[in-house]
């Protein structure tokens, strides 16, 4: 179940099912599914201007984590690799060579993984240095 402003249909999540995480973007909602399929509300035809792929996820499994920029999404795959879908002018989809991947991130024009070994990987608009990210590690955690 979705609340808010749904004048763009980004709430239109109602008869979904079996949903283990869910993302919002400004214009749209994703959901995992528990069999590794995502879903996502899909932008009425009369407001095509804000189409722009991010609802593209029929085809995605095998997926383990979903997150949401303003006009993108993303997805982490169970083999630690990266999808991405929508609007891409910054090149925040720019993710297809991303691997050992544990988790994803994205806000309004990028795109941010961290890695197995700690490492942090970025893409898309580096306004105010948003994707300066190398030698970022992972701080050890103590058990």
């Amino acid at each position: 179940m979705a609340a808010g402003d749904d004048s763009k249909g980004q709430c239109d999540a109602v008869q979904w099912k079996n949903i283990k995480q869910v993302a919002v973007g400004d214009y749209h909602t994703v959901g995992l599914k528990q069999n590794g399929t995502v879903v996502s509300t899909q932008i009425p035809d009369f407001r095509k201007r804000h189409r722009t792929g991010q609802t593209d996820v029929s085809g995605w499994s095998e997926i383990r984590q979903v997150a949401t920029g303003t006009f993108h999404t993303v997805g982490l795959k169970t083999d630690g690799t990266v999808l991405a879908t929508g609007k891409n002018n910054f090149g925040q989809c720019n993710v297809s060579d991303w691997k050992n991947i544990r988790q994803v991130a994205a806000g309004t024009y990028h795109t941010v993984g961290l890695k197995l070994d700690g490492s942090v990987v970025a893409e898309g608009k580096n306004k105010h240095g948003r994707c300066d990210v190398e030698g970022w590690d992972l701080l050890p955690t103590s058990d």
